[in-house]
């Protein structure tokens, strides 16, 4: 396509977004329901033509040079195709957050003031590699009411394509707008410029992928995001500390899985207790191949630890590495997180109840645990059923957004003839 083509082609995808969210805004919970299980039972019946469009778009991939891990991203398996129909029937299973009235009160006229929950409209979702995405977002904005304009990366595009088609079977099938569901069918990224900037049709954009597209999109959107840019995840490790805990939380929240945005990048732990602990967990962490880089404290207790930069404090790894400090306590601990964190995720290990309240309260991010892994900063795990993503945000989302973080609300009055004095 031309350029030209490509801003007529995203007008029309956006102006059949925003008419199929009219419909959606008003359809019950019973049509939802029934279009997701619909598109379930597609894509179980075409689990094998979907592998097969993944396998092709693995061979371009391949012979493209993408990276091992990308490749592991892009992948497809029968198991997989299975997961994504599950992932839609839990979807279906959830409450429907829509229409929900809360906070319904009396005021002194007569009226009655209260709040409805409400679909956000068209929401862009732009992500890489994992064509898992197309049916999970297109699950969660449906069930919230919203239409969805799906833009896959272009390694991606003909597992997308194949999904997106049930998608579309399933949504007619239950009688709701084939539209609701749009997957942007070239991979020019020109059409990602069009997305971010078509202010009349699209409410939101999620972006889903590694920091540079969030960074160009953070620079370029003119639509509201929900998005956080890094993980730059801390295990503190208190002077009341069990250590018995610190071991088990350190090496989950580091070793479980190194690409994921909720995995612990920097270890802090509390001066008094680091000449017995440290060594330990840094042990372990050496076993498992995790390369550790400490201030001069920590080198001086654990000799194979290299240098730490300031730089490494701010790094999100993504890979067996990380960073460690010990710190006089609390105080600097607080100060540490809340100067070089991400604000996604952090976690603090103690047996003492007024510190770890302090921490709840004083460590500005996003998710907040005691004596728990950062690994759990996830919306299923948070009893979301699903995420789209996760916020760092402070307005309108934070932390793992679910079906609720999809909504808005507004305000209701409920009278009887009642007029204004």
């Amino acid at each position: 396509m031309t350029t030209m083509d490509i801003k007529e082609y995203m007008q029309t995808v956006g102006r059949q977004a925003r008419a199929a969210s009219r419909r959606l805004a008003g359809a019950t919970t019973a049509e939802k329901n029934a279009a997701l299980l619909h598109i379930a039972a597609a894509i179980r019946r075409e689990k094998a033509a979907l592998v097969a469009a993944n396998q092709e778009d693995l061979t371009a991939a391949r012979a493209a040079g993408l990276e091992t891990a990308m490749l592991d991203r892009l992948t497809l398996s029968e198991k997989g195709v299975d997961s994504m129909a599950a992932g839609v029937e839990q979807v279906a299973s959830l409450a429907d957050p829509i229409g929900e009235m809360t906070d319904i009160k009396y005021r002194p006229s007569g009226i009655q003031v209260g709040k409805m929950r409400v679909p956000l409209g068209v929401i862009g979702i732009i992500y890489e590699a994992r064509p898992n995405v197309t049916a999970d977002a297109a699950a969660l904005c449906l069930k919230s009411g919203n239409a969805a304009i799906l833009r896959g990366g272009s390694e991606a595009i003909r597992s997308n394509r194949a999904i997106a088609a049930l998608v579309q079977e399933g949504l007619k099938a239950a009688g709701l707008p084939a539209e609701s569901v749009q997957v942007i069918n070239t991979t020019d990224r020109a059409a990602v410029g069009e997305l971010i900037t078509m202010r009349e049709f699209v409410d939101v954009i999620v972006p889903r992928g590694g920091k540079g597209l969030i960074a160009r999109l953070l620079a370029e959107s003119r639509v509201p995001m929900i998005q956080h840019l890094d993980g730059n995840c801390h295990v503190y490790i208190d002077d009341d500390a069990d250590p018995a805990k610190a071991m088990k939380i350190v090496e989950n929240a580091k070793t479980q899985r190194y690409g994921t945005c909720n995995t612990a990048e920097s270890l802090l732990v509390a001066r008094s207790v680091a000449p017995a602990q440290l060594p330990a967990i840094a042990a372990m962490l050496t076993e498992k191949g995790v390369e550790i880089r400490g201030c001069e404290e920590t080198r001086a207790l654990v000799p194979n630890a290299v240098a730490a930069t300031e730089e490494d404090y701010y790094t999100e790894y993504l890979a067996p590495i990380i960073s460690v400090k010990v710190v006089a306590g609390i105080d600097e601990a607080i100060e540490h997180i809340n100067k070089y964190s991400s604000h996604h995720s952090e976690a603090i290990v103690t047996e003492n109840h007024p510190k770890a309240m302090r921490f709840l309260r004083e460590v500005d991010s996003s998710s907040v645990m005691i004596n728990a892994s950062t690994r759990f900063a996830d919306g299923f795990e948070y009893g979301l059923g699903a995420e789209i993503g996760i916020s760092t945000d402070k307005i309108h989302a934070r932390g793992p957004v679910g079906l609720e973080g999809l909504t808005s609300q507004k305000w209701v009055v409920l009278g009887d003839g009642h007029v204004r004095g």
